[in-house]
């Protein structure tokens, strides 16, 4: 018998109580059971700097109202530039803890601990989806700061499961693509795919005692150009990026930021509309556009 949201919630919070054994099992049980649902839109969310984790902005603000915006997931998939690997792998970790790979920005930073349930089940379902590559399983890894310090505002209360997929920095814009496009399939299980970057992210020409300086010329301009491409669905132009001129080779001097993305674009279907959820610019140098696909 399929297990409705509610029913989910009630068996984890009983699953807590119990040992790790047993909650495993009932977790497996659970997902398992997963109605297939309508279709979840899939978020690009750039993070900025780890300060925006507390911060009280426009940026943050906006993230805060998405969760009243989307149906409840019944799990996140997070791509964050900030899981590098070589080879491809998925978290199996069924309770990530919260990575501060960051430096001493500010000492509450290291105060906040977001960590929801993983989700080894539909983790593995991952591996099982996908041929392009081998997808290997990570038994250890938490969350790192371009996952929590996203879904702390969007989900605050950490009751929505979270497993990450990493990034192969061996392979090229194309692989990321073509291997979203095998994830399409989770998105009609309940699960919020998510990628976390930042479309410009320049570290060498950024004002950083300025969060409102003034964005370079260079970043507005690329930053609207990929704009009107997401509008125009011209989706291999912005998998070839380093076709787009010098505004692109400025903006993305190391790709890891810019690849969430890609996974983003990958999983878009032909009748999904795509809505700027928020523009904006930090420290010069980064841009901070999210947007909702479907």
């Amino acid at each position: 018998m399929n297990m409705k949201r509610r029913d989910f919630v009630k068996a984890v919070s009983i699953a807590s109580l119990t040992p790790l054994a047993m909650k495993l099992n009932e977790l497996n049980k659970i997902t398992n059971g997963f109605l297939s649902t309508s279709k979840m839109p899939v978020l690009f969310i750039g993070h900025g700097h780890p300060i925006n984790a507390i911060l009280n902005n426009e940026f943050t603000q906006r993230l805060a109202k998405l969760k009243n915006e989307m149906e409840k997931p019944n799990a996140i998939l997070m791509i964050s530039a900030h899981w590098e690997t070589s080879g491809t792998y998925v978290s199996t970790n069924p309770w990530p803890k919260t990575i501060y790979d960051f430096g001493n920005f500010d000492n509450r930073l290291f105060q906040i601990k977001y960590e929801p349930q993983g989700n080894p089940s539909l983790a593995r379902e991952v591996q099982g989806l996908v041929d392009k590559t081998n997808i290997k399983e990570d038994r250890h890894m938490g969350l790192d700061h371009g996952a929590w310090t996203v879904l702390k505002h969007i989900y605050p209360k950490a009751d929505v499961p979270v497993f990450q997929l990493s990034i192969d920095y061996n392979k090229g814009p194309s692989f990321h693509y073509s291997l979203a496009k095998q994830l399409s399939s989770l998105r009609r299980r309940g699960v919020l795919i998510m990628g976390s970057g930042n479309i410009v992210h320049n570290l060498y020409q950024t004002i950083w005692n300025d969060i409102n300086a003034t964005p370079h010329s260079w970043n507005l301009e690329f930053d609207n150009k990929v704009k009107n491409m997401l509008n125009q669905h011209r989706f291999d132009d912005l998998v070839e990026y380093q076709k787009l001129g010098a505004a692109a080779r400025l903006s993305i001097p190391t790709n890891e930021h810019y690849l969430p993305m890609i996974y983003t674009l990958g999983l878009a279907e032909s009748d999904d509309e795509i809505e700027h959820i928020y523009e904006g610019y930090q420290y010069a140098g980064l841009s901070m556009r999210c947007f909702k696909i479907g």
